[in-house]
């Protein structure tokens, strides 16, 4: 079994819905007014199903910065580069954001739900968890974390030069060239003759500036062999041992979750129930995930 976690987004309209704001939503690729929930399921790898455990509201508070994190430095004023009196910190040691704290203290319930009998390691989001705070929100937790980079992602292979003998030893060397990544890093290659698609899967130990850890970075390179465009897929997880297979698995079975917001929006009524205090709008939900896994 694999946890996931996705959000789904039920347009409402109206001012008295509980929770009612304003979420981007990839179905009509804009912001829209309406309800956003965070769902963590189980999937079964064998089976190839989502089973949804837990389903929270998502408020302003935690979709919205704090406000030390959204001020902005006025223009004009300062010098640019490092703030005065600024020091290295620990990159293990992150200040998470409000959303991120709703996203773990959820995780958290869900593996006490499950009890030390049901033994997870991999935590699978999409691209919104691509960064180093996510990376530590979930190894605070004991799992590993599988997620998407930016396309451009500016990474680096690991250092394998001599000690210079003076300071801390480097760890970093080149930057990845995605358009030229060494053949010792490949490790499969396919042609799509039919749509003439020639699909190249490296993967790489490499190092990401603002992560604190080193990375299981899997870049999938498609080429249309017609046209020479390249297109790239950026996925990786903080367990530097799991093959590339596996990555790729586990991230794609994370589209299984959309399966089960269609099943609810279509036949259980998340799309379609017109509470509007907040324990009905959190038991209409619930109630909906609920006939998904009874279906």
């Amino acid at each position: 079994m694999v946890a996931a976690g996705d959000e789904v987004i039920v347009t409402k309209s109206g001012k008295c819905t509980h929770g009612l704001d304003r979420f981007f939503c990839s179905l009509y690729s804009k912001v829209v007014p309406g309800l956003g929930f965070l769902s963590l399921s189980l999937i079964s790898v064998k089976r190839r199903v989502s089973y949804p455990i837990v389903i929270e509201q998502l408020e302003q508070a935690q979709t919205t910065p704090s406000p030390a994190q959204s001020e902005t430095k006025p223009s004009g004023q300062g010098k640019s580069g490092r703030r005065k009196g600024s020091k290295n910190g620990n990159r293990r040691d992150v200040k998470l954001r409000p959303y991120l704290q709703f996203v773990q203290r959820h995780l958290n319930e869900l593996l006490e739900l499950l009890g030390p009998q049901m033994q997870l390691n991999p935590f699978v989001f999409d691209g919104a968890f691509g960064h180093n705070d996510a990376v530590q929100m979930v190894r605070q937790l004991g799992l590993h974390l599988i997620s998407k980079l930016r396309h451009d992602a500016a990474l680096y292979v690991r250092y394998q030069g001599p000690y210079s003998g003076r300071g801390p030893r480097k760890t970093s060397g080149a930057k990845v060239n995605y358009q030229a990544i060494p053949k010792d890093y490949l490790k499969a290659t396919s042609t799509d003759k039919k749509h003439a698609i020639e699909t190249k899967i490296y993967q790489m130990a490499v190092w990401h500036k603002k992560f604190a850890d080193l990375l299981n970075v899997v870049v999938i390179l498609k080429t249309n062999l017609k046209t020479n465009k390249v297109a790239q897929v950026v996925l990786f997880s903080s367990d530097v041992e799991l093959s590339y297979e596996l990555v790729i698995d586990y991230y794609r079975l994370r589209f299984q979750l959309e399966f089960n917001f269609r099943d609810a929006k279509q036949h259980w009524g998340l799309e379609d129930f017109m509470t509007v205090n907040e324990t009905p709008v959190y038991n209409s939900a619930n109630l909906a995930m609920f006939m998904v896994n009874v279906s």
